[in-house]
């Protein structure tokens, strides 16, 4: 008998008796009692709780927009360099909120007359101020990480609210604004953390 089908027959016989062990279960005296018989739970990667996410409560007037597939691959790309980077759910929300109020989570290049200055990318840096090239800046990754390597600078950023936290690292003309993502961030956050 050819070995290749030999090993495919032995290896199928072996794949029907696991597959008979898991959805029959094993045959011993638990079945034969039900009552003695212990109920197995699927472990499931917990969603962070609303207290890790936003652990000062939101502040003021909350926005939410709908995200299409780019702007959701973002939260993604985000949330990613934020594991990478070693920081938490919490960094992550500030991350999110900071790229929905400076670009609502959209990759921007050069806006000519509507930019800011050289502004670009999902936070919105410049090139001017030393946050990178504009390849660098308008790659995801590598803008995450260059915020949140800002964030990790903040003395007692995780003590602070979000808006000053974000502040202190982008020093925008509009401080208040990051706020009011708050929300929107931390259910992105929750919905995609362990996804």
């Amino acid at each position: 008998m050819n070995t290749t089908i030999l090993r495919k027959s032995v290896l199928g016989i072996a794949g029907l008796a696991f597959a008979g062990g898991v959805f029959a279960g094993p045959v011993t005296e638990a079945h034969a009692n039900p009552v003695d018989a212990k109920a197995v739970a699927v472990v499931q990667a917990d969603k962070p709780g609303k207290g890790k996410l936003i652990p000062h409560g939101v502040q003021g007037k909350q926005s939410h927009i709908t995200l299409d597939s780019e702007q959701t691959k973002n939260v993604k790309e985000i949330i990613a360099a934020t594991k990478k980077s070693g920081m938490d759910e919490r960094a992550a929300v500030v991350a999110i909120a900071t790229a929905l109020q400076e670009s609502k989570l959209e990759n921007l290049g050069h806006l000519g007359a509507r930019n800011d200055h050289d502004s670009q990318g999902l936070f919105q840096q410049r090139p001017s101020s030393g946050w990178g090239t504009v390849e660098q800046i308008t790659d995801p990754e590598y803008s995450t990480m260059a915020f949140l390597k800002g964030l990790k600078q903040v003395d007692g950023w995780k003590d602070m609210p979000l808006t000053k936290a974000a502040q202190t690292v982008q020093v925008s003309a509009y401080p208040d604004h990051y706020a009011q993502w708050e929300q929107q961030a931390a259910d992105l956050v929750a919905k995609h953390w362990n996804s």
